[in-house]
């Protein structure tokens, strides 16, 4: 029982095991959460005091799921005289209906309990198996059960309905039930979340889209959102199944701000239900071809909450993008600094490089021009509280060492920068591929700067700072020896020398001189990095390599999916196919939906991709990979008033044909095959 099912409506999800049942979990979050709470972290049911077993589940969509369940272990020689079906949605509240079916020829009595609680713990106190420290309190009424938390001012409730009488308490829901011959009994539970605000209002139901949205509403909702994308047609199963099941995944992903009611997109189920600097501004630029409108939204919010004085405690900094954002008791009560919190050094250069990459496809200069102020101020920091040592380079530390985030780029868990003989490094740090993303970020600022905002002198600074960054990196992060480059700088200068994925992330920013591209490429497809699911992120002879530890040895597909864009933009189209069809390939073995991390064990190993046992999924970069993965197959690229359209695509894969690709040229479509072995052309 160990699998889990989960259903989602943007900042509500559901995740039980295969039974619908929920316990009390601190391995991994199972219950009702919304907006960084867990309203239900216990529910239960029993038929006769036997708890029940799964014979099917009906999960294809991801708001609703029905489960068939019997009581006990089904076998051959005994049937089942009675059998129970669990259907449940989710749109704000979550809706579940109870029906009990009698198989035999007698009328039966049957006693069905549901045990219901909740601890409502915040996502952090989960993670850190913290204790709480306000009350829990239940009130029963007729056919109905409400459970409130309070702490202090802080105050949230469950409230769970019954259509059908039942004998309610303070922990369940008791239901005596006759039924006839061949008969069946029914009762509709819903569970309501309430979030309440300073002046004791429901929060959720001043939303404007309320507090609940039924089936229809959803579905319309997001068949409206994959009606907007380009079509697919391929002759490739993979793809085609990877590319719809990523449009609904990032449909069921978007979720309302609590404060500022826009749709935004989540970074992933189940730890990361918020929005997120680096998450949010890479799956933008993964999303931009196919569905620019999502991306707009993230950019002002971005803009919007981008920091503006010195406070140690959040990381924030003048210009810097956050981080973070949460809505949990954690952070209301400052024991977390995520409301929200900036630590990270590199979501505020990848700002400037989504709102350059936003313009060129969707000729949106209005935006340009509105967000000019924060789009300096977020230059300035990379010059300013971005270079902590005065070395020209973007250097992280956290200024709060109690609950701040050691390691601000990526790879962000404690062990993930690191020498190749697995010694962690003292901080500040400067990781490579955040030079990168400084690079990029200044010469997409002066082009910016010069075609919207009038300012040719500023633009021609940029661009000769760009260059003495790109002269510097090249002579401080290149290892001769070994040929490629380190994975940071440690606070003497020194290499941190570990081969890792990060060399990917720098021919995507452009910073990689050209004489040394293909020993990069050389390595990211060489035995040491390359699994043949794609690319680890630490090579398999490094120090902390393991193939299922979560930055040292995993295979991560948003990863893979900007290496791949990098190796295409210097011109290795075959390598980038190679990453393009193994990344595929593997989303074969999840149903299609690529997870967020799995393991990087050697393919001839295990034959199919392991997953790595807490990965988010679905995860929004995760889902934005196969998107991305049809814009390097595919050559796109936005040259002024034009889509350039140069397909390569992997042998094997046959004819690839995207529809309707939206931009500032209107709607144009894109076909591409791939080459036969003894064909030496290019597909048109």
């Amino acid at each position: 029982m160990n699998e889990r099912v989960s259903i989602l409506d943007g900042n509500t999800f559901l995740v039980s095991d295969r039974r619908g049942d929920i316990e009390p979990s601190f391995d991994f979050p199972t219950g009702l959460f919304s907006f960084d709470t867990r309203f239900i972290s216990t529910w239960l049911l029993t038929l006769d005091g036997q708890r029940l077993h799964a014979l099917s589940i009906d999960d294809a969509l991801s708001y609703q799921t029905r489960f068939f369940l019997v009581p006990g272990e089904p076998t051959h020689y005994l049937d089942a005289k009675v059998s129970v079906i669990r259907s449940r949605g989710i749109g704000g509240s979550f809706d579940e209906e109870l029906t009990v079916l009698n198989h035999s020829g007698q009328e039966a009595e049957f006693t069905l309990r549901l045990d219901i609680g909740s601890d409502f713990a915040d996502l952090f106190e989960i993670k850190h198996k913290r204790h709480k420290k306000g009350r829990t309190t239940p009130y029963v009424a007729e056919n109905e059960l409400r459970l409130a938390y309070h702490r202090e001012r802080f105050r949230r409730e469950a409230v769970i309905r019954t259509t059908a009488p039942g004998e309610i308490d303070g922990s369940g829901m008791t239901f005596r039930i006759r039924i006839g011959p061949h008969g069946e009994w029914t009762t509709q539970l819903r569970t309501a979340t309430i979030i309440y605000g300073a002046r004791g209002e429901d929060i959720r139901a001043t939303l404007p889209l309320g507090g609940h949205r039924s089936a229809a509403a959803i579905h319309a909702e997001q068949d409206d959102l994959i009606a907007r994308a380009p079509k697919l047609g391929c002759d490739c199963q993979p793809l085609a199944g990877a590319y719809r099941r990523s449009l609904n995944d990032l449909a069921a992903l978007r979720y309302e701000s609590i404060t500022l009611g826009v749709r935004l997109l989540a970074a992933g189920l189940p730890w990361f239900m918020t929005l997120f600097g680096r998450d949010s501004l890479f799956t933008s630029l993964q999303v931009l071809p196919f569905l620019p409108d999502l991306v707009t939204p993230t950019i002002v919010m971005l803009a919007g909450l981008q920091g503006n004085r010195l406070d140690d405690f959040r990381d924030e900094e003048p210009g810097k993008i956050l981080h973070e954002l949460r809505y949990g008791e954690t952070a209301g009560f400052e024991e977390q600094p995520h409301s929200p919190y900036y630590g990270s050094a590199d979501s505020t250069p990848l700002f400037v490089t989504l709102l350059d990459e936003y313009e060129r496809w969707t000729g949106d200069a209005d935006l340009v021009r509105r967000l000019e102020a924060q789009t300096r101020a977020a230059l300035d920091w990379i010059d300013t509280y971005g270079d902590l040592l005065g070395t020209g380079y973007v250097w992280y530390m956290t200024r709060n060492p109690e609950t701040g985030l050691p390691n601000q780029c990526w790879k962000d868990s404690p062990d993930s920068i690191s020498y190749s003989d697995g010694r962690l490094p003292e901080f500040p740090l400067a990781t490579c591929e955040l030079q990168g993303y400084a690079y990029d970020a200044k010469l997409r600022g002066a082009r910016l700067a010069r075609k919207y905002w009038n300012d040719p002198a500023y633009a021609d600074r940029l661009e000769r700072e760009a260059a003495a960054l790109k002269e510097r990196f090249n002579r401080d992060f290149w290892i001769p020896e070994r040929e490629y480059y380190a994975l940071a700088l440690d606070p003497e200068g020194r290499h941190v020398d570990a081969l890792s994925s990060n060399i990917g992330h720098l021919l995507w920013s452009g910073i990689v001189d050209e004489s040394r591209a293909a020993a990069v490429a050389r390595h990211l497809l060489g035995p040491r990095l390359f699994s043949g699911w794609g690319v680890r992120t630490l090579a398999d002879d490094q120090g902390r390599y393991n193939p299922i530890g979560y930055h040292v040895g995993t295979v991560w597909p948003f990863d893979n999916s900007i290496i791949a864009w990098g190796l295409w933009k210097y011109g290795f189209r075959e390598e980038a196919g190679r990453i393009c069809d193994s990344m595929l390939g593997a989303s074969r073995f999840f149903d299609g939906r690529l997870p967020e991390a799995f393991a990087g064990y050697e393919r001839d190993l295990t034959d199919y991709p392991v997953q790595y046992p807490t990965a988010c999924s679905p995860q929004a970069w995760s889902a934005g990979t196969p998107l991305l993965l049809l814009r390097v197959m595919l050559g796109l690229e936005p040259e002024g008033e034009h889509l350039i359209i140069d397909p390569a695509v992997p042998e094997g894969m046959g004819r690839v044909e995207l529809l309707d690709i939206p931009g500032r040229w209107g709607r144009v479509d894109a076909l591409g095959r791939s080459r036969s072995p003894h064909d030496n052309t290019r597909g048109h």
